[in-house]
């Protein structure tokens, strides 16, 4: 069961790429003329530039962010809301 498994997984690395794609890096760090002294960060570079937003850190901080912004605006839109009614409670008893 558990050879099954594994045999699916390598099947799934090869389909998406992965397999291709470390390899190559790897080979390009083996051929280094000079080796880099941080190894992990030239695997990095050689994968390439992360997705778009990527930085989860990034991410997270802007979703704080926004719900801060958001709870903000909630307040605003219900005090607006206070404000009309009171306002059009007025003009009714002006009428």
């Amino acid at each position: 069961m558990a050879e099954t498994r594994k045999e699916e997984f390598q099947k799934y690395l090869e389909k998406s790429g992965v397999i291709d794609t470390l390899t190559k890096v790897l080979v390009n760090l083996y051929e280094a003329p000079e080796k880099p002294q941080n190894a992990i960060n030239f695997i990095k570079e050689s994968m390439g530039p992360p997705a778009p937003g990527g930085d989860v850190e990034k991410l997270q901080a802007q979703v704080k962010e926004q719900a801060v912004l958001l709870e903000q605006k909630d307040k605003e839109i219900e005090e607006l809301k206070q404000k009309l009614a009171a306002l059009t409670e007025e003009q009714k008893k002006a009428e």
